[in-house]
């Protein structure tokens, strides 16, 4: 007899993966593909969205190779404010997917903020006004085409999210939807509706038309046609961003929870009952509908894995492994520290216009020192959210931090992490956390599952990773990480 499993797409910015849950909550298989993500101009990220669905295609595949299984429904979470326009009767893309780091937007943003209109924004939708969000995206891809804006009023252009590529793709376009967690980060969905905000599509001049149906996070919405290796009428039971995704397959259902996921950016998330308007640079957000609509509290850090990543390429080094050894092993940064503002700074700051800096240079400085200051920068970054986000959640207790992503793997930094922080790490044996997340959320949409406390016992095991006694020592190098991160502002 062959197996029922969920197969679960995660389609994240540097790679598509594909895993298989069965009912007791196990990974039974996997596959993956990596992407490309372009930069033709300073400060512009794009993507090939056949490109993406060729990569989804290619890591489900890998995950049903010789695989005895029954996929009984689809889940998929991807990376958010990422989006693309595609004509609705051809299904082809007529624009590059617009990635979440692209910073083309910044200018008609600047437009909108002189209106004074931004308090009544972050209200409706809990988000500040910053290039990452895909509304001011969309002003400007609309009107780059050809009639574009009639063209989305009559309905002839889908713009969607990756989530709604996906869903249209593999319904043969029969199905176009999201679900209430990407819509949240799009800058156009009402927090407190739930729907499209008449305001917002107005003030970014963005037709409702275009937008695709919302619907929760986890229910059926849509059934597989045409798709190889998956049989026809396959339901698509889930849809959800990817770092909500890591914090419901990390279990953090209820408020004062925290997850980190560190990848290309990082993300950290925790739930709350209400929205928290606030100051501090910590945005409001919907974390899922699984039946019960929850919000959460998130700030986005643009550039973690990705300013390593940058380091490595500017050094020509072809083995980053190494040189994570060989940064580890030093005894300190030397005094210098890398602020990755490669398209700006997301939470706390929102500095749309700060640029990358590495302050501190010495003749000593090798590889190592700027592979050191790289990584260090993950977990700094990491720490500036952190702080703020218990601060603004009214957290009284010290929380653990659940952490998931690559960079886990590397416990210098994970122990580097704690100790900056003061605080537990919890990591996450998934390395693929942000697809199980989605696949919970589907089992529960067929009734595999029926409550939370079910679902968090499905989580599985974790490793502990607890701070060492140098507080001083680290709370000495954090004050020389803020002062870089002021030079980093200086270009604003």
């Amino acid at each position: 007899m062959k197996t029922p499993v969920i197969l679960a797409i995660d389609a994240g910015t540097t790679n598509v993966k594909a895993i298989t849950v069965d009912h007791s909550g196990a990974i039974r298989s996997k596959g993956s593909c990596g992407l490309v993500l372009s930069h033709p101009r300073p400060g512009w990220a794009e993507q090939d969205g056949e490109a993406i669905w060729q990569g989804v295609l290619s890591a489900m595949a890998q995950a049903l190779d010789h695989h005895q299984s029954q996929v009984e429904a689809i889940a998929i979470s991807n990376q958010r404010e990422s989006i693309l326009l595609w004509n609705r009767h051809t299904g082809k893309a007529v624009t590059p997917v617009v990635n979440w780091q692209c910073r083309r937007s910044i200018d008609h943003l600047e437009k909108i903020k002189e209106l004074a209109c931004e308090r009544e924004i972050t209200r409706i939708t809990g988000l500040p006004l910053d290039p990452l969000f895909p509304a001011a995206k969309l002003t400007g891809l609309l009107s780059q085409i050809p009639d574009g804006r009639a063209k989305a009023e009559q309905g002839a252009l889908c713009a969607g999210t990756v989530d709604s590529w996906l869903v249209w793709k593999l319904t043969q376009g029969r199905t176009f939807t999201t679900d209430v967690s990407n819509a949240s980060r799009t800058q156009l969905m009402n927090l407190h509706t739930r729907d499209w905000d008449d305001r917002l599509l107005s003030l970014f001049q963005v037709p409702r038309p275009c937008l695709a149906t919302i619907h929760p996070s986890s229910s059926a919405r849509g059934e597989t046609l045409a798709v190889p290796g998956i049989a026809d009428g396959t339901p698509i039971s889930a849809q959800i961003g990817d770092s909500h995704a890591a914090l419901y397959g990390h279990g953090g259902f209820m408020p004062g929870s925290i997850k980190a996921t560190y990848g290309t950016g990082a993300s950290l998330m925790t739930p709350i009952t209400q929205t928290k308007i606030n100051d501090k640079g910590i945005v409001n957000t919907v974390a899922w509908d699984d039946g019960e609509y929850t919000l959460a509290l998130e700030g986005n850090i643009t550039h973690a894995g990705a300013g390593f990543d940058f380091i490595v390429t500017m050094l020509g080094i072809r083995e980053p492994e190494r040189l994570i050894e060989s940064a580890s092993s030093l005894n300190s940064n030397q005094g210098v520290y890398f602020v990755p503002a490669l398209a700006g700074l997301g939470a706390p700051w929102w500095d749309a216009r700060a640029r990358g800096v590495i302050s501190g240079l010495h003749q000593a400085c090798g590889p190592a020192t700027f592979a050191r200051a790289a990584l260090e920068a993950i977990a700094y970054q990491v720490a500036d959210v952190f702080q703020v986000m218990e601060e603004c959640s009214g957290s009284t207790r010290p929380n653990p931090l659940n952490v998931d992503g690559a960079p886990t793997k590397n416990l210098w930094l994970m122990q580097f992490q704690a100790d900056l922080l003061q605080r537990e790490l919890i990591i996450s044996h998934h390395e693929e956390v942000s697809a199980l997340g989605a696949a919970l959320l589907a089992g529960k949409a067929l009734g595999w599952w029926q409550n939370r406390e079910e679902i968090r016992r499905l989580g599985g095991d974790s490793k502990s990773v607890f701070p060492s006694d140098q507080a001083q020592r680290y709370e000495d190098n954090y004050r020389g990480w803020k002062n870089a991160v002021e030079k980093a502002r200086l270009h604003t």
